[in-house]
């Protein structure tokens, strides 16, 4: 196994790297505070191949590697989680599962303009009372004719105002539970779809999070992604694929937040010294430097697992697990060293902090990776 990224994805690397510094760190602080969609650098991630990273070039991606999308998310959450959480629906949710599961009409038209760059999608599985327990939808889709016709209620849909595709999941049999989920690729545009709240959130403010109606919202049957029935199947395919992008998420908000705590500690002095020096300080970074690494190759191990076309729901569970609650013990770290500063908005690991904690919830909370973990590691 090596996770030593190529000297291509050290050049994909600088490249975002060189895009998050110059375009978006400039307006991260604002958009946080006003909860501003980055329409123009969501373009740009397009224009760069950001949001179709390992989709095949005939389908309007870029073809690269899970390792490839992994660094990408992480660079761009280094600086700004919610352009990595932005990317990573795109990526992981929407565009590898029209790629795998989707009917070639449906990748020639809807997946290629969104692995461009030049459409967005979005992922709506959660629901009032369907969260942790995915299978209790109460979203109805009923056959009439040519169309399903859907009613319900879904939130926390992310991209969900800005999206001109979303994979919804509906009950098309409630009496079969899980069983009966049915997985669609829903036109925002159509009648009947609304958007009912956009969340006042405590982190990821400048990536909007819906809620949203659908009253007798009609999908043309061939917009049905895979079979009727397969869509928990679906749901959880795409999941397990999206927790290396959460990790990663996760991975490039910690290193942020060592970044700015490194660098706080070389210039804030106490007794006459820097205060990196007093061997409290030294530890703690040390630790946070420690656990960043640990973090990065449980991340690195899954995307490479997935790129070899081996069994990677246990690691992606694993990296999503750990990586997530790396970065809010790093951040929390990042504030006690910045001291009183740290709770200031004008330093930026309150915002890591607060953007770190939804890591550790969507796309399966911590609860849910250990009991994935556990299940994984005790079959059969």
């Amino acid at each position: 196994m090596q996770f030593q990224p190529s000297d291509d994805q050290q050049m994909l690397r600088a490249m975002v790297r060189q895009f998050v510094e110059q375009e978006a760190r400039p307006t991260v602080a604002e958009r946080d505070e006003q909860a501003l969609w980055p329409g123009e650098l969501v373009r740009k991630m397009g224009e760069l191949g950001l949001m179709g990273v390992a989709v095949s070039e005939e389908y309007g991606g870029a073809a690269l590697d899970y390792m490839s999308y992994a660094i990408v998310i992480e660079e761009l959450s280094r600086v700004d989680a919610s352009l990595g959480v932005i990317a990573s629906v795109n990526n992981s949710l929407v565009c590898y599962g029209i790629e795998k599961f989707g009917s070639d009409a449906q990748r020639q038209e809807l997946l290629i303009p969104l692995a461009s760059g030049r459409a967005l999608g979005a992922f709506s599985l959660s629901e009032p009372g369907a969260g942790s327990d995915a299978a209790a939808q109460k979203t109805t889709a009923v056959r009439d004719g040519d169309d399903y016709v859907i009613n319900g209620v879904k939130n926390w849909v992310t991209n969900g105002d800005h999206a001109d595709t979303i994979i919804l999941m509906t009950m098309t049999d409630p009496s079969k539970g899980a069983k009966g989920i049915t997985a669609f690729l829903a036109d925002t545009r159509a009648p009947g779809c609304s958007i009912v709240k956009v969340e006042n959130k405590l982190g990821i403010r400048s990536a909007h999070s819906c809620q949203m109606a659908y009253d007798s919202f009609r999908v043309p049957a061939w917009r049905r992604l895979g079979e009727e029935g397969q869509g928990f199947k679906i749901a959880m395919t795409v999941l397990n694929a999206g927790r290396i992008g959460i990790a990663a998420q996760a991975l490039g908000i910690a290193q942020g937040a060592y970044e700015a705590a490194l660098a706080y500690t070389k210039v804030r002095e106490q007794f006459g010294k820097p205060i990196h020096e007093f061997q409290a300080v030294g530890f703690t970074l040390a630790d946070m430097a420690t656990r960043i690494k640990a973090a990065r190759l449980l991340t690195y191990e899954a995307a490479w697992r997935k790129d070899q076309g081996l069994d990677y729901v246990k690691d992606a569970s694993m990296a999503k697990l750990f990586a997530s609650e790396t970065a809010m013990w790093v951040a929390t770290k990042a504030i006690q060293l910045h001291g009183s500063n740290g709770y200031s908005k004008e330093y930026p690991v309150e915002r890591n902090f607060r953007d770190a904690k939804i890591t550790e919830i969507y796309e399966g909370t911590s609860e849910i990776q250990r009991l994935v973990i556990s299940r994984e590691i005790t079959k059969g």
